[in-house]
């Protein structure tokens, strides 16, 4: 050890802050061997006197301490034995600093570690034998030693922490591996600290006191603790031996914290599986009501469980459908959801179409036109979502066995029962009804669209826009209406059009055009007051002769424009027309229909886009989005019996759901529709299309998309009006999330087990938003001290007792100090944002070590 060494620790030592009552430094540095005693008449320490101590001048120098010489700092050379009982500076020496010039002292000098504590970290000489390491401990600053703490902040150090804590120490050993033997990081602990600290630790902490000791029954440990705070013990004695009886709550919230972080979940994913098959999980599980395992999470099983029960009781036709709804929404807040997310999906879509079954248990009511009409806006549009809303998740999972069960059920449901029995009514209605005069008395007609919709607006001087989506069905229009509403801060509504017949692109594109009349000429060819409306430079061109300052355009094109480009090429025009194709161009080809739904989850996005473009790039504030018809789409293989011959009928065109003819008659499962009430009929034209679903037996695949008949699904047109409002205009509605309060009014816990409410204070609707948020417990310095909950607060119901959330938490087995604050943290997921911070007392006493 050389002297500069010496002279810098001495340095540091006089620079130390002064400790409450302090007002100067005296040191004393003993040197029993006499190893610096030639250099100590050199040493100068500024602002220090050096001053030798002997057997002889004891006395003196106690005088000059505490009479001569009271203020100034003192470093003291000895080299005596200064715990002998006649030793007069004895009261000086415990008041004041040791410091010894050995390694070992340096090092304890260097870390800030109190020379009483010399014996412990000479127990530890080997791991202080490397600067890396000495390096890595200093660097944890920690303020107060303890023999604990010096054991706490060496395992850190081995393990690469970047602050000591035995939480973070035992997840990194476990992370290595779960044999022993392998694990580099418990060899370290084993030969720089020892394995008895490391496994003395453990047992402190998380009640780990099995006779055999090993990582892979330490992991069953903490997993079966925390789990029997999902699970009543009772039910779980087959794992006993695994259940702690003291700390159980610290167990809990170690698995909870590794379960929610961000990357290292993975690994705990991987052991959880093992673990589970390890012991025999499922053994236990199968012996279970499902209510009494339905919050639990540690194990990926549970949710495997749970599906497998919601799937058998709807395959069962056991109608408990609210409890089915009920265990989804549960567990989507759980760690495994993300993993069973398309499942659940499936699933909950799955309840719903069953839920609706329930509801018409009686049949589908036969009414008039009209009313089936209604019906369909105001309900059952909601079985073609499900429907569709299955078979997106079903593609994200296609080789699941539980969906594959699910589909045949879905099936039956849409296609035997729904769709069958609403098209056969609604067929009967369209000939006893509509087949002469096709109009529904207070429904506005699709050809009606400019007429009544953009021709007033563009009298008043209003700029428009108008979006056309080939094959936007209504009940996906529905849905983004609702995303629109949600999301952006304009107005928007939706409304039925009767779309025109027959349901096909030509004819639907041609309705929405500026006209006085629509013909069909015996080519099929759609004429609009006399022109071609195929194409956009036909459309563009009937545009401009009702409004000069008009155009069209497609999706494609204006994506690809920038901002500046947008504006020059509408700059001044007052009428525009957009059209998009998504979801057409993709059922309509017989390799892609089978992508259906994919494109609608597309087209939605696009559509939402465009809007985004008009109003950001485009200052429009007058959006309209239509279409042109709807479809039918099934993913069932069709039958024979789902198609038909036309029966001889001499046709001009055919297609798979409809046909033109200058024929005229009724014929066997066709409806004849008169074509007088939707063109100017010189030809005497009538339209034939299947009844229900049926396609005509046509050449060729792809026959699952369809369009151009008359039922509900292909006729039910949607408009959307969007109204942009910018901030500060009037009806201007910020988009916000819901609130949610804790409404416990105790701000005291006295158990480590505690439950809390939440309430959500108001429901979500139009620009009130969901929000998901994480609760936890921390202390003063921000240190997590509880498991962390999940809550997604998207409530729609008025009832206030709906929007209630008990939420169970667990405190970790520390010491908690009774006058100190701790804080109940509500954080928006989405944003990290705190939204509230609540400050608890905890006052545990004996209590947390039993959990009463």
């Amino acid at each position: 050890m050389n002297m500069d060494e010496v002279i810098k620790a001495l340095q540091e030592a006089f620079l130390q802050p002064h400790a409450e009552g302090e007002h100067r430094k005296i040191i004393f540095w003993f040197d029993k061997d006499q190893e610096f005693a030639e250099y100590i008449q050199e040493i100068f320490i500024e602002n220090v006197n050096v001053h030798i101590l002997s057997e002889g001048n004891q006395f003196y120098t106690k005088v000059l301490l505490e009479e001569e010489d009271p203020k100034s700092n003192y470093l003291i050379y000895s080299n005596l034995d200064m715990s002998v009982e006649d030793n007069w500076l004895l009261d000086t020496v415990l008041y004041s600093k040791t410091f010894y010039a050995d390694k070992l002292s340096l090092i304890m000098n260097e870390l800030k570690i109190d020379p009483s504590l010399r014996s412990t970290v000479k127990n530890y000489e080997k791991f202080f034998g490397s600067k890396d390491r000495v390096r890595k401990f200093k660097s944890f600053e920690v303020s107060t030693f303890t023999e604990s703490t010096i054991e706490l902040t060496m395992m850190s150090a081995l393990c690469n922490l970047k602050t000591p804590d035995f939480e973070d120490v035992l997840k990194i050993v476990l992370m290595d591996s779960l044999d022993d033997s392998e694990n580099k990081h418990l060899d370290s602990i084993a030969k720089y600290v020892g394995l008895e600290v490391f496994w003395n630790a453990v047992a402190e902490r998380y009640g780990y006191e099995q006779l055999q000791k090993s990582l892979k029954t330490l992991f069953i440990h903490l997993t079966v603790t925390a789990l029997s705070h999902a699970i009543d013990e009772v039910r779980l004695s087959q794992f006993k031996n695994y259940i702690a009886n003291r700390n159980k709550s610290s167990a809990l919230v170690f698995i909870d914290h590794w379960m929610h972080h961000k990357s290292d979940y993975h690994l705990y994913d991987q052991y959880a599986e093992i673990t589970e098959k390890e012991i025999k999980l499922s053994d236990v599980v199968n012996q279970l009501a499902v209510e009494e395992f339905k919050a639990a999470d540690t194990f990926p099983y549970f949710d495997r469980a749970i599906i497998i029960y919601i799937a058998n009781s709807l395959e069962d036709r056991l109608e408990d459908y609210d409890l089915y709804t009920k265990l989804i929404n549960l567990r989507r807040v759980k760690h495994y959801y993300e993993r069973y997310q398309s499942i659940y999906e499936a699933l909950y879509n799955t309840v719903k179409m069953f839920e609706f079954h329930k509801k018409y248990s009686m049949g589908i009511p036969k009414t008039q036109a009209v009313d089936m009409y209604k019906a369909y806006v105001n309900d059952y549009h909601q079985m073609d979502m499900y429907y569709r809303k299955f078979y997106v998740a079903y593609d994200n999972e296609a080789n699941s066995e539980i969906l594959k069960k699910l589909k045949a059920m879905v099936e039956n449901l849409y296609t035997n029962w729904f769709m069958s029995e609403l098209s056969s009514h609604w067929s009967a209605m369209v000939h006893d009804e509509m087949k002469f005069n096709w109009v529904l008395p207070g429904i506005q007609s699709q050809k009606n669209f400019y007429r009544s919709f953009i021709a007033p607006k563009i009298s008043n001087g209003d700029r428009v826009f108008v979006i056309i989506s080939d094959a936007l069905r209504y009940e996906v229009a529905v849905e983004l209406t609702e995303k629109l509403n949600s999301e952006t801060k304009g107005a928007c509504d939706i409304q039925p059009l009767l779309g025109v017949l027959p349901s096909v692109t030509k004819m639907g594109m041609a309705a929405l055009l500026p006209h006085k009349n629509l013909e069909i000429d015996l080519s099929g060819k759609v004429l609009v007051n006399g022109k071609s409306s195929s194409g956009l430079d036909k459309r563009i061109e009937i545009l401009q002769g009702a409004v000069a300052d008009s155009t069209a355009t497609h999706y494609q094109e204006l994506k690809n424009m920038n901002k500046a480009g947008r504006r020059e090429t509408f700059k001044g025009k007052k009428l525009v027309y957009i059209y998009h194709d998504s979801i057409d161009a993709t059922g309509d080809k017989a390799s892609t229909e089978v992508y259906t739904f994919t494109a609608v989850e597309r087209a939605i996005d696009e559509l939402y886009e465009i809007v985004k473009i008009i109003r950001d790039d485009l200052s429009g504030t007058n959006i309209f989005i239509t279409a042109d018809h709807g479809f039918l789409y099934q993913r069932q293989a069709l039958e024979e019996s789902d198609k038909i011959e036309k029966e001889g009928i001499q046709a001009f065109e055919v297609k798979r759901r409809h046909l033109f003819t200058q024929e005229q008659g009724e014929r066997s499962g066709l409806l004849d529709i008169n074509m007088n009430s939707l063109i100017l009929n010189e030809h005497k034209i009538t339209t034939y299309v299947p009844k229900a679903t049926i396609r005509f037996k046509i050449q060729g695949s792809g026959a699952n998309f369809v369009h151009g008949g008359a039922s509900l699904q292909e006729i039910v047109v949607p408009l959307i009006q969007f109204k942009n409002i910018r901030s500060g205009q009037k009806n201007s509605r910020e988009i916000e999330k819901v609130d949610l309060k804790l409404t416990n009014t105790t701000r005291k816990i006295t158990n480590s087990l505690f439950n809390l409410t939440f309430f959500q204070t108001e429901k979500v609707e139009d620009k009130r938003v969901p929000r998901t948020v994480k609760i936890f417990m921390t202390d003063e310095t921000d240190t997590v001290i509880s498991n962390e909950e999940m809550l997604i607060c998207d409530r729609t119901s008025d009832k206030p007792d709906e929007r209630t959330f008990k939420i169970r938490f667990a405190l970790k087995s520390i010491q908690y100090d009774k006058n100190a604050n701790y804080y109940l943290i509500t954080k928006d997921a989405e944003t990290n944002i705190v939204i509230e911070k609540t400050m608890f007392n905890i006052n545990l006493g004996i209590v947390s070590e039993f959990d009463f």
